[in-house]
């Protein structure tokens, strides 16, 4: 049985009020930590999913085992979305039903793999970022599509990397998961550090694109929310 969230008091209902909340927590990310290596604990998927026409959304955590990536534990939540549509502020719509997800949980996330952005994001705080300073958990971003910065040349076979660049600043990097097959897109999110997130991307796709965090925590998002 899926977690019901409410919207919590005083979250922001406005533009104007979560960019505010995106300025006083940036600077709480940590990124001097290198965080757990592949293989060292436990590993958390989240994910989400909409009903617009119920106005309701899912999610899911899927705690993972690192070393045969089998189900250990998995939790849903479901609410209210609790932000209007703006781009650059989706943490806002997700991150209530998030933290149900994940607070139901009995086993120890570990390292929280999201599937979105940290701080390859043009505010340095997408979703990884701000779920890790809410948390304090290690979270890093893996995302399906690049957002907004310039990509590096990435070689065709599993394993090529390549940076993702705002200006000279590299925010994250494109990781190619399957031999010439569309790569992932790697961020830091809070306590762990980019080379060790891409490494983790890596451990977890051994037979597909996206990573098996990704894949359970999709699959169990859109049950629960068909269950609603």
């Amino acid at each position: 049985m899926a977690t019901i969230t409410g919207i919590p008091a005083g979250w922001p209902a406005d533009e104007t009020a979560a960019r505010a909340v995106q300025d006083a927590l940036r600077d709480r990310v940590v990124l001097d930590e290198t965080g757990p290596p592949p293989g060292a604990g436990p590993v958390t998927g989240i994910d989400v999913a909409y009903d617009d026409e119920r106005d309701v959304v899912a999610a899911a955590a899927v705690v993972l085992d690192p070393a045969t990536l089998d189900v250990v534990e998995e939790a849903t939540a479901v609410g209210r979305v609790a932000f209007p549509y703006v781009p650059g502020l989706l943490a806002f719509r997700e991150i209530p039903a998030v933290l149900g997800a994940l607070e139901a949980l009995r086993t120890d996330p570990g390292l929280v793999v999201c599937d979105g952005y940290g701080v390859a994001h043009p505010r340095r705080f997408g979703l990884a970022s701000h779920l890790g300073v809410l948390t304090g958990l290690p979270t890093m971003g893996v995302a399906k599509n690049p957002f907004l910065f310039a990509e590096g040349e990435l070689g065709p076979e599993r394993g090529s990397t390549a940076p993702l660049l705002d200006g000279t600043e590299e925010v994250g990097r494109a990781v190619r998961t399957r031999a010439r097959v569309k790569p992932v897109y790697v961020s830091v999110g809070h306590r762990v550090s980019l080379d060790n997130a891409c490494a983790h991307a890596l451990s977890l796709t051994p037979a597909y694109r996206q990573p098996e965090t990704t894949r359970r925590a999709d699959r169990l998002c859109r049950d629960a929310l068909a269950a609603l």
